[in-house]
């Protein structure tokens, strides 16, 4: 049994039943891992992964398992472990598992440190923080990790930023940027899962509310499509002419967030970046308003400013901090400002997750047997991967596509042909 720390090793019965309800939803992954236990792709690597444990995640880890990877996984936010599922991980599958949902801040970077302790040679993120550590304090594993792969925006966005600074010392393929993983689950998984969250924290009618989206990057779109659906009025708020122009033709309102911080009733940030609602914002907010975070990092949201504005502060239910500012203004931040569909709900519904890890597994694949390494920097998901992807998830539907006959691929390809 592997070295682990998780909140409560009696949960892993109930962990396996949430693993195995996910899994049905999961078709692409269960063809992947019948695969790999057969050809063993992965056998003789040592992967380390930083990921929301969920259900969904369980279920890619026994794909990479199944591939013959020696596995250690930690959360990649303090708020989005399902207990129960790190406890199967552990317990159950006997995968070294280093999560408990609500950790401080010492013990998510004590248990980070716990998976580098592996020597790994393959490294799975979401959100940057393992490849971050071995940068800054870990650096005798660059001398062993071959590449590494990036499942969420923030997280490429950061990488980008390292590879910029000539700082990135290793290969990271940006699993986010596949067409299988943010037209889908950035769109669809964000859009239906950050209202779940909300709903289970406040449990609002978002009928007639005005609903202020703070980016329009997928995820974005993704919540104003969802939050429109619910009979919301939508305003979006960007700093991008052409998303906002997009934003405005599917028919949301787009305003500065000075505008819209004075008739939103919710705040949905989705930007990747610091202080979409900052504090000239939260003092012009209407009495009531909610404020909730769907970006990985809790810093979309100036909760120091809050904080620091409150007259006083108690929690009103749970995921749910009130604050009463200035003229008996009452406030409410939701899961502390973390990723609410996680920190409040579940995640992801399983369909969307099934896609984006068959990239992962299938990138993790790629890795292992590639006999050129690839050169340092950021490198795009190649496409028969995705194309992969897409079809095999459209044969689990039951649904077929066309293809060119020789004539149509000879016409494509000619320029000769005209008007």
């Amino acid at each position: 049994m592997p070295k682990f720390d998780v909140k409560d090793p009696r949960l892993a019965a109930d962990g396996v039943k949430r693993i195995e309800w996910a899994e049905r939803e999961m078709p692409v992954l269960r063809l992947l891992r019948q695969r790999f236990a057969k050809e063993k792709p992965l056998k003789g690597h040592r992967l380390a992964a930083c990921l929301h444990v969920t259900a969904e995640t369980a279920n890619l880890m026994l794909t990479l398992q199944a591939g013959g990877a020696d596995l250690a996984l930690c959360a990649s936010n303090p708020l989005s472990t399902q207990d129960d599922v790190a406890a199967a991980l552990a317990k159950h599958y006997g995968i070294a598992t280093y999560a408990i949902k609500g950790e401080n801040n010492d013990s998510y970077y004590r248990h980070i440190n716990a998976v580098l302790d592996t020597k790994p040679t393959i490294t799975v993120d979401d959100g940057a923080d393992l490849v971050a550590t071995i940068h800054k304090s870990r650096k005798e594993l660059l001398k062993t990790v071959v590449a590494g792969m990036e499942e969420t925006t923030t997280g490429v966005i950061r990488l980008q930023s390292m590879a910029a600074d000539g700082a990135l010392k290793y290969p990271i393929i940006a699993v986010n940027d596949a067409e299988t993983k943010h037209f889908f689950d950035n769109r669809y998984g964000t859009g239906q899962s950050t209202l779940d969250g909300i709903t289970r924290a406040t449990n609002i009618l978002w009928a007639g509310k005005f609903v202020v989206v703070c980016g329009y990057g997928w995820c974005g779109k993704g919540v104003a499509m969802r939050a429109k659906g619910m009979g919301s009025k939508v305003i979006v708020t960007e700093i991008n002419a052409v998303r906002a122009l997009e934003a405005a033709m599917d028919g949301h309102q787009v305003m500065p967030i000075a505008e819209a911080a004075k008739i939103g009733d919710i705040f949905i940030t989705v930007t990747g970046g610091l202080n979409a609602v900052d504090r000239e914002h939260l003092s012009l907010l209407k009495d009531g308003a909610i404020l909730a975070n769907s970006g990985h990092f809790n810093a979309e949201i100036n909760i120091p400013a809050l904080e620091e504005m409150a007259l006083s502060s108690r929690e009103a239910r749970p995921f749910v901090q009130e604050y009463v500012l200035k003229g008996k203004r009452k406030v409410y931040l939701l899961g502390e400002g973390r990723l609410i569909n996680l920190a409040a709900a579940e995640g992801h519904p399983a369909s969307v997750m099934d896609m984006s890890f068959a990239n992962q597994a299938l990138c993790a694949e790629l890795v292992a047997t590639r006999k050129k390494p690839f050169s340092i920097g950021i490198h795009p998901v190649p496409q028969e991967i995705d194309q992969h992807v897409a079809r095999l998830k459209l044969r689990a539907l039951g649904m077929s596509l066309d293809t060119l006959t020789k004539e149509q691929q000879k016409y494509l390809e000619s320029w000769a042909h005209g008007t």
